[in-house]
């Protein structure tokens, strides 16, 4: 049988709590990873998302005109290129994206 209960109001107030110098490293060192944890998290979830998109392009450029010029976005700038170009460079960007992944 566990022995864990919540505090009551009064018990939760009662005295402060002495902490180590050691213990409060320990805690800062927890919350650090603990921080860096979700933000590769989030990263990862981002560049999921990203490589999605670029297989979603990357079949929408298969029905594309081979004649017609696409617009691809390097940055902040849009680039006319070629369909073959573009697939090109998806798939590189694809491959980026699944080495970060990895990683």
């Amino acid at each position: 049988m566990s022995n864990i209960r919540m505090l009551n109001e009064k018990e939760e107030t009662d005295g402060d709590v002495e902490v180590s110098w050691v213990d409060q490293e320990r805690i800062n060192e927890f919350s650090k990873y603990n921080a860096k944890i979700d933000d590769l998290e989030e990263e990862y979830e981002r560049l999921k998302k990203e490589k999605e998109y670029l297989e979603d392009v990357g079949m929408e450029l298969e029905l594309a005109d081979e004649d017609e010029p696409v617009r691809y976005k390097i940055g902040d700038a849009f680039v006319h290129m070629n369909v073959t170009e573009a697939t090109e460079r998806i798939e590189k960007d694809s491959e980026k994206l699944g080495l970060q992944i990895e990683e």
